[in-house]
């Protein structure tokens, strides 16, 4: 059985997740606000296992609430849920730490099915004993002494361990695959994020200031996630000097 938290302030949307969720077997919790939620997460460390947070939201809004809970190595599967479904705000959605994003109004089927996904991976991430080299999946890649392992979501680089997030580990792994040659902002958009090439790439650009800061010796002057001048990004696995 797992413990899902919702976030929703539309009492009768919160009521019909839940009475939805707990017939396909969940234990859920539902609070109107972000900073109750903040609260149960961060303080109380209460041991949920996914979480169903609405943008729109008094108080603290579904991006800060995603955005505090990431900054304080809270790493929850994530979904967010909002009636705001510009592409734009999808990708604040991501930025923010979401692991999915579905636009209201949505069919409730797709719902369970996407909370099914981030359980099925959450439980993924915890099947391998912790601090082992052995990815489940076998979904672990290694380059110049450092290693990704994409089942567990974790980047290994010297003594460091970062946790990513599902749209950080897809976007470093659709850069891996295609290491070596240079990747437009618009296919990064279409191949991992499945938007249009007229949406705002700035968020894209974020991303990798992120990367670089975990795989990077100087993130200032990259040389794995190489700017691409006029294109996009190159990935290089083992660059020479």
């Amino acid at each position: 059985m797992s413990h899902i938290l919702i976030v929703e302030d539309e009492e009768h949307l919160a009521r019909g997740l839940q009475f939805n969720l707990e017939a396909e077997g969940h234990l859920v919790e539902v609070t109107d606000n972000g900073e109750a939620a903040l609260t149960k997460l961060l303080r109380d460390k209460i041991p949920f296992d996914a979480l169903v947070l609405d943008v729109m939201l008094p108080g603290k809004d579904g991006f800060t609430v995603a955005s505090e809970l990431r900054a304080a190595k809270q790493y929850i599967p994530l979904l967010m849920l909002t009636a705001r479904s510009r592409p734009e705000d999808i990708l604040k959605g991501f930025e923010s730490g979401a692991d999915d994003y579905l636009p209201k109004p949505f069919n409730l089927d797709i719902l369970i099915a996407r909370i099914g996904s981030l359980l099925r991976r959450k439980s993924w991430t915890q099947a391998a004993p912790a601090g082992t080299n052995i990815s489940v999946a076998g979904d672990v890649f290694r380059f110049d002494g450092k290693e990704v392992d994409f089942g567990r979501l974790e980047l290994r680089a010297g003594n460091e361990v970062y946790q990513l997030t599902v749209m950080e580990c897809d976007l470093l792994r659709y850069m891996v695959r295609n290491q070596g040659k240079p990747i437009s902002r618009s296919s990064i958009l279409e191949n991992v994020w499945g938007l249009k090439e007229d949406t705002d790439t700035r968020a894209i650009d974020n991303f990798i200031v992120r990367l670089r800061r975990y795989i990077e010796a100087e993130p200032s002057k990259p040389k794995h996630l190489l700017t691409v001048r006029g294109v996009g990004y190159e990935f290089v696995a083992e660059p020479h000097d």
